[in-house]
């Protein structure tokens, strides 16, 4: 889909493409940019059950569904008992089949949800703490031909500057780990006091191995704190644990 869209910018069907930036990949698209990001939503998950307990209420052995590995790789982490069953259909499908009793738990994007008004169900938002979110969660990314000036111009007002220095550290981080958006792995980019700080993790697919990172960077260069992050976590094995997960 994200193909599409970029295609038709190629031909100059549109001008202007909005992506969803967890759903756009790290390698660039010859004659075409990144060229602005708004006001990200929130970037966390959020664990659904019928009575909106937490991660460690759920039952021994409970079924828990996603269809992300970096969702399940932090949930075994922190509970090697859960079962993940993988689960599909847009938010509204997942849920009913929560109702339905499928699945004794749910773990959903904060941000999609509170997008469709959902909030109002029983959840517990999941703390970054225990799942640091997918490099770009909740941000939207605006994409335009390289040479476009105009359309560059047109956007430049809404472009929200600590979005965008953070998106750009975290998707920076997962272009130099080479893991691609399926990966079991996860980043939160944001100003801390006008500093931009990264987090990154890289876990093994059963959630036994778990490596993490922090570092401090320029948010006018988010980009080289991406590669630092990226480096400090590939000292620690994590191009293993990548590999390991595409089996």
């Amino acid at each position: 889909f994200t193909k599409e869209i970029q295609r038709a910018l190629l031909d100059g069907r549109v001008d202007l493409a909005v992506h969803s930036l967890k759903d756009l990949p790290t390698e660039p698209v010859e004659g075409l940019s990144l060229i602005a990001t708004p006001p990200r939503e929130a970037v966390g998950d959020l664990l659904f059950t019928k009575t909106g307990v937490d991660l460690a209420s759920l039952p021994q052995g409970a079924v828990v569904g996603t269809g992300s590995t970096r969702r399940a790789a932090q949930l075994l982490s922190r509970r090697p008992d859960l079962k993940i069953a993988q689960i599909r259909g847009n938010v509204e499908t997942r849920l009913a089949k929560l109702d339905a009793g499928e699945y004794d738990a749910i773990v959903l994007a904060q941000a999609g949800v509170k997008r469709l008004q959902l909030l109002d169900r029983p959840h517990w938002v999941i703390p970054t703490s225990t799942m640091l979110p997918a490099v770009g969660q909740g941000a939207l990314g605006l994409e335009a031909r390289t040479g476009d000036l105009a359309t560059r111009k047109a956007v430049e007002p809404i472009n929200h500057r600590e979005t965008w220095a953070s998106v750009l550290a975290e998707r920076a981080m997962l272009a130099r780990l080479r893991a691609g958006c399926l990966a079991p792995v996860g980043a939160w980019g944001r100003d801390d006091e006008g500093v931009l700080r990264l987090d990154g993790v890289v876990l093994s697919s059963d959630g036994k191995k778990r490596i993490v990172a922090t570092s401090w960077g320029d948010m006018n260069h988010p980009e080289a704190l991406g590669v630092e992050v990226a480096h400090s976590l590939i000292a620690q094995g994590a191009m293993d644990l990548i590999a390991s997960s595409k089996g």
